[in-house]
């Protein structure tokens, strides 16, 4: 087994998890069969009770694995499956060690971090390795590493001694250190800096890891006495140091890297070269560039909870750009806060109210992504009732598929007061309850979660023919609330249809409108198995949808697309940077340094 580590320095959020998943692509390329690991040094077992604003949006494995947004990157990039232990905490690490040590393991010795954490990590990383995650048989090629964080992170301490100590293990032709540090330009001199990556490079020798290729994160390609520098400095082959700089969009990443011939570097020092074949890029090149050169577009609105920050939903937004490059359109996303569209926006901030529904109103389809808690429920609810009514294609996930089920009970069946008890546990029509086999007590990893079956009970329905007229389909799943299963006859009898449900036939999994053009809630999340080239059944609908709808949208501000890619905006102003987007770490818009709205940090 072959290892690439990559590290970063400096600063957070320069783009380590592209980077790596980048690699990955540029190895399958010259016929590599490659796996992905993640390492989180926070204390969390895993990030599901983690808040969006705190680390982006948690994404969900085929195992029920609540694991960090990275991962998605790796699964979408590779087009593998992961397993929960391809996530990696420091909890996860001491949670192990400790059962260890209870059960009498360790023969009575004193428990130290060195060796027994160091050791457990190496071991950890060595048996997740092993497994196969491409649906082929035996252990993969090579196992892209990535270390969470920043070189100098005191919780990262553990993770860096161990993977010294492993590097030095495995062999010199068994590793590679890939280290990503920024380059910037100060707009004083316009010169491009090296002080602060030779420092990030002296902190990482001196705790034990050498890099054999510099990733260098720069507004612009780097200068050749820059480079130079660099090499001098950090004692880095002039060849092995590579410019990440500003790009139109980031599927241009893994063709930058080949074409600075990062693989030969990489394959050199992993002592590949002879067994590796010449890069077939054909297909990701042909993606780029009907990518760059759409010219209709299609505007989504997405009405939710965490609009000021584009990593809480970031599998939606890729899948909703999986979905509309297949449509061959450029997306606009609106984003539209929830709670913006209420009665209390409108008596307290009226042009925040104006602006949402302007958005809202102008959008050629809705989208409710999931979420959890009562906050912006009643805008998410005014949402799809206006799309119902109105025939405006609508997308509910999780939540919104329920938020669709309240709505149509309030306003079609009469019923003021239905409700999900999770807003309102006394509430007399509960049209969303609580699942029995959830507990009440205990928050991390008692959800339904995973991969689960739903069966289609209804032929000739809109998402049987999506997914190609199959009996069934597995999807992901994260929810503790479901539809009433006493309430569907009431439902069904009045207009709604669900034509979904899972092997017990009490579950409801998807829920549509007859007679309307599209309009349709699903418990699971189907964002989490879109990929590039092979989008989302169920987001390709909605975007199909909406490119047919015709709307003369009116002027909504600065709404623009500039150099033939996807913007995010909100009607307010939240913008960070100054040019209208939300920066982020791994976020779908990124750091736009240059102040021309192209992406240049996060991925599609």
């Amino acid at each position: 087994m072959k290892y690439v580590l990559v590290t970063g320095g400096v600063v957070s959020g320069l783009g380590k998890g592209v980077t790596a998943s980048s690699i990955g692509v540029l190895l399958q390329a010259c016929g590599f069969r490659v796996t992905s690991i993640k390492i989180d040094p926070y204390l969390n077992t895993d990030a599901g009770t983690m808040s969006p604003f705190e680390h982006g949006e948690v994404f969900v494995l085929d195992d029920g694995g609540e694991v960090d947004l990275d991962l998605g990157n790796y699964e979408r990039f590779l087009d593998i499956k992961l397993t929960r232990d391809n996530n990696i905490t420091t909890g996860k690490i001491y949670q192990s060690v400790v059962e260890k040590e209870r059960k009498g393991d360790y023969l009575g010795k004193t428990v130290q971090v060195v060796p027994h954490i160091t050791d457990a990590i190496q071991e950890w990383i060595e048996r997740v390795a092993q497994v196969p995650v491409d649906g082929k048989e035996g252990p993969a090629d090579v196992c892209v590493i990535e270390l969470g964080g920043t070189i100098g992170d005191i919780e990262s301490m553990p993770f860096i001694e161990a993977l010294g100590q492993f590097s030095y293990r495995v062999g010199p032709c068994n590793f590679c250190l890939v280290h990503v540090s920024l380059v910037p330009v100060l707009n004083v001199v316009g010169e491009q800096k090296t002080k602060p990556t030779q420092h990030s490079v002296r902190q990482l020798r001196g705790l034990g890891l050498i890099p054999n290729l510099l990733a260098c994160r720069s507004s612009k390609e780097l200068d050749d006495n820059v480079k130079a520098k660099l090499a001098q400095f950090c004692h880095v082959p002039l060849s092995n140091i590579l410019t990440l700089c500003d790009v139109p969009n980031i599927w241009h990443i893994p063709l930058l890297l080949r074409d600075q011939k990062a693989h030969e570097a990489i394959l050199k020092t992993l002592n590949l070269q002879g067994v590796a074949t010449e890069p077939n890029f054909k297909e990701w090149i042909t993606r780029t560039k009907v990518y760059d050169n759409f010219n209709e577009s299609v505007r989504i609105a997405m009405v939710g909870k965490y609009t000021g920050l584009s990593d809480a939903y970031l599998s939606v937004l890729k899948a909703l750009m999986h979905a509309s490059v297949a449509c061959n359109r450029k997306l606009i996303v609106d984003w539209v806060p929830a709670g913006d569209l209420e009665d209390d926006t409108f008596k307290e901030d009226p042009d925040a109210y104006k602006a949402a529904w302007s958005l809202l109103e102008g959008a050629n389809g809705i989208l409710v992504p999931g979420g959890f808690g009562d906050r912006g429920v009643q805008g998410k609810t005014f949402a799809a009732k206006y799309a119902r009514e109105n025939s405006v294609p609508f997308l509910g996930i999780c939540l919104g598929m329920q938020i669709a089920v309240i709505e149509f009970a309030r306003s079609v069946l009469g019923l003021d007061d239905a409700n999900s008890t999770e807003f309102d546990p006394e509430t007399k029509n509960p049209c969303v309850i609580f699942m029995p086999e959830g507990s009440k007590t205990h928050m991390g990893g008692t959800m339904r979660l995973g991969s689960r079956r739903t069966y289609f009970h209804v032929d000739e329905c809109k998402s049987a023919k999506l997914y190609d007229n199959v009996n069934f389909i597995d999807e992901r799943h994260r929810h503790r609330y479901e539809v009433n299963p006493d309430m569907i006859s009431q439902l069904e009898t009045a207009g709604l249809s669900f034509v979904g449900k899972d092997e017990t036939g009490r579950r409801m999994e998807i829920v549509e409108m007859p007679g309307h053009p599209f309009f349709i809630g699903a418990q699971f999340h189907p964002e989490f198995k879109s990929r590039p080239g092979k989008p989302s059944p169920l987001f390709s609908g909605l975007i199909e949808a909406a490119c047919e709808r015709t709307v003369v949208l009116k002027s909504k501000g600065n709404a623009n697309l500039t150099n033939g890619v996807l913007e995010v905006h909100s009607p307010t102003s939240k913008s960070q940077n100054g040019n209208g987007f939300i920066s982020s770490n791994g976020s779908l818009n990124g750091v736009c340094p240059n102040g021309n709205g192209v992406y240049v940090d996060g991925e599609v």
